[in-house]
């Protein structure tokens, strides 16, 4: 009886697991559409999404709907994109260098999108979400190819990625500052200073619309390398031995990396540690397996975005705190924890 039902429930588990994150996905979207400064509410903000799918539901008047449909909602749904994709891109980040400690944020990533968008900004080549994500993606690869060649053969040195990431995230962080001191006026270096500590206050649709199709892509991606990801594990001499494709796999995984970053850094700013904390605690769930990984990683993102968005919106109200400074102060104690454990392995 035991070993007949055993099978079912082996297959029905996945599904369970599906289920449950898109459940906690949509309550963490609606919670966060529902919560914020005025006096709109739950029912208000029901009345609104269900007045928008065609339900027979009395509207809100045309500023209430434009508050929950025009500022609310697309910052719920940038923050969940934005959370999956910069933690799928520490997952694949982590499996290309073979390095617990990689992730966009301290590898320099997105300290170069961000310079490479200031620019864009700065030289009046355009504001709008694609100008925007194309500088940051010129931006953040720049950055990355600066510590590939910085590295050379050490990636899986944890202490020399870690320093070589934090020097370049440094310099592009400093030509950053001398970009908006020197040629930006000071409303703009103070705009562009809040939003260079990732705040999803600014979002918008066509940067959701962007960064829904730009991560999309990469996650499709992903998941066709993902069985070659786990071969990373071995070394990349043994993954060629075991037929993987070494430089194709990796050109796709540091692209995809560098576009989710790309396109997320154009539209919120630099967030940091959620590819570090979210692929760590889902790894411990879900197992090292990237056909797990990396899905699990992309919901575990969503939610963890959309919390610390939450509680930098409530902790100090009617005040925001950047999103970038929750994750923050999460994920500087997490870093060392997973450094000592590094450490003693």
């Amino acid at each position: 009886m035991t070993s007949s039902s055993s099978p079912s429930a082996e297959r029905l588990r996945p599904i369970g697991a599906t289920l449950v994150a898109w459940l906690l996905l949509v309550a963490g979207v609606l919670v966060s559409i529902a919560v914020g400064g005025g006096e709109i509410g739950w029912s208000e903000t029901l009345r609104s999404l269900g007045s928008r799918v065609g339900l027979p539901v009395e509207p809100l008047s045309a500023l209430a709907d434009s508050v929950v449909w025009q500022l609310r909602a697309p910052r719920a749904l940038l923050a969940a994109v934005a959370g999956a994709g910069l933690a799928t891109s520490g997952a694949i980040l982590q499996a290309v260098t073979r390095n617990a400690l990689a992730e966009p944020y301290l590898l320099g990533i997105s300290s170069g999108a961000s310079t490479g968008a200031v620019l864009v900004m700065v030289a009046g080549l355009g504001a709008g979400a694609v100008s925007l994500a194309a500088g940051a993606l010129v931006g953040g690869l720049v950055a990355f190819g600066l510590v590939l060649v910085l590295l050379g053969r050490h990636a899986s040195n944890t202490g020399r990625l870690v320093l070589t990431g934090v020097v370049v995230g440094q310099l592009f962080t400093a030509m950053t500052s001398l970009v908006l001191l020197g040629w930006g006026d000071a409303d703009a270096a103070r705009g562009l200073t809040y939003w260079l500590t990732g705040s999803l206050a600014a979002a918008r649709w066509p940067a959701v619309a962007l960064c829904v199709g730009v991560t999309s892509i990469a996650l499709v991606a992903a998941r066709l390398i993902a069985s070659d990801l786990d071969a990373f594990a071995f070394g990349a001499v043994a993954s060629a031995s075991l037929g993987v494709p070494v430089a194709a796999v990796r050109s796709v995984a540091l692209i995809a990396t560098a576009a989710v970053t790309a396109v997320v850094v154009s539209a919120v700013g630099a967030i940091g540690f959620v590819g570090l904390i979210v692929p760590h605690a889902v790894r411990a769930l879900v197992g090292p397996q990237h056909r797990r990984l990396l899905p699990a990683s992309a919901f575990g993102g969503a939610v963890f975005l959309l919390l610390a968005d939450l509680v930098g919106r409530i902790v100090l109200a009617p005040r925001e705190l950047p999103v970038g400074v929750i994750t923050a102060l999460i994920g500087v104690p997490a870093f060392l924890i997973i450094l000592r454990r590094k450490e003693r392995s």
